[in-house]
């Protein structure tokens, strides 16, 4: 069998690639469990994989992989040690969906703030149709302009999402870690952005130090007029805490992008809070067409690079 480059969860990416120009057969598959990753691979040079575990018990059977080539930033799914002590090298891809996520905290945002669905669900409900005035006003508006914009994780995403807050004339508070000892210049606090926000903005990894930023305690220091977004990842809020939160009134509504467990093929609670003020979308923030071409393109300038001695985006 030829040596070649396997792309594991290829349904992952639904966006035209043309493979490599590389001594290397090019195979996919839509989607790959974790019992098939060792067949699939047993003859690649290269592995392709978005979300697909690949583990140090499984790399292990694979002596002749060289490359795995994240189709994502994050690489928790990849065992970077054993890579690193046994020459397997790993790349990823970073910076491509900057934008995407950006522009989609400020279309939950805004949609939340305008009241969108709800006074879409009246038109079709014929409201506006019977309404007395010019205007229905059945659900209250409220501008961004003025109004305190909090933000966990300043990265690259969290920098564009203060820009987007600037050009809304918005107020922006950039947190510390939480339960940080030392507070660095331009920040101030978690518990103070917390208490201060109007919006509070998750932008973060999850890591051991994120997992349930946001819970019980933290959603009670908000306002009650205040707004959660989360385009982060799900296990940087603790859902429960969340739907008690809304169901309560502890917070005015929350715009959601992650599940902890995705896709919820056996539900989640949180779905069943879906209305006016909980909006939840399939973590497609990242996919915008454009940043799904950028995504793409930069798989395969990896793969190249590597076939030519070139170090590029690479972890190990």
């Amino acid at each position: 069998m030829n040596p070649c480059m396997v792309f594991l969860d290829r349904g992952s990416l639904p966006m035209p690639i043309c493979p490599p120009e590389l001594p290397l057969q090019w195979r996919e598959y839509e989607s790959t469990q974790p019992e098939q990753v060792l067949a699939r691979l047993e003859y690649a040079e290269v592995a392709i994989s978005n979300k697909v575990p690949l583990l140090a018990d499984t790399l292990a059977q694979l002596p002749g992989l060289k490359l795995i080539a994240i189709a994502a930033t994050g690489a928790n799914n990849v065992d970077l040690e054993y890579c690193r002590k046994h020459g397997i090298a790993v790349c990823n891809v970073s910076g491509y969906s900057t934008h995407s996520v950006a522009e989609h905290t400020f279309a939950l945002l805004l949609a939340l703030r305008r009241q969108l669905v709800t006074y879409h669900a009246d038109i079709v409900a014929g409201e506006w149709q019977k309404a007395a005035h010019f205007a229905l006003f059945s659900h209250p508006v409220n501008d961004l302009q003025g109004s305190t914009l909090g933000i966990f994780g300043y990265g690259e995403i969290g920098q564009a999402v203060a820009r987007i807050a600037a050009a809304f004339e918005m107020k922006v508070l950039v947190a510390e870690r939480k339960n940080s000892l030392t507070q660095r210049k331009d920040r101030v606090s978690f518990e103070q952005m917390l208490t201060q926000a109007d919006v509070v903005s998750l932008h973060c990894p999850l890591t051991a130090e994120t997992r349930h930023l946001i819970g019980v305690a933290e959603l009670r220091l908000m306002k009650r007029s205040a707004l959660l977004i989360n385009v982060a990842r799900g296990g940087v809020v603790d859902e429960a805490a969340l739907i008690q939160a809304l169901q309560e009134g502890w917070i005015a509504g929350a715009g959601i992008d992650v599940l902890s467990t995705e896709p919820p093929k056996n539900g989640n609670p949180l779905l069943e809070c879906i209305g006016p003020n909980c909006l939840v979308t399939p973590h497609i923030a990242w996919a915008s067409q454009q940043a799904m071409a950028r995504l793409a393109k930069e798989i395969l300038c990896n793969i190249t690079a590597f076939y030519r001695g070139e170090s590029r985006n690479r972890l190990v």
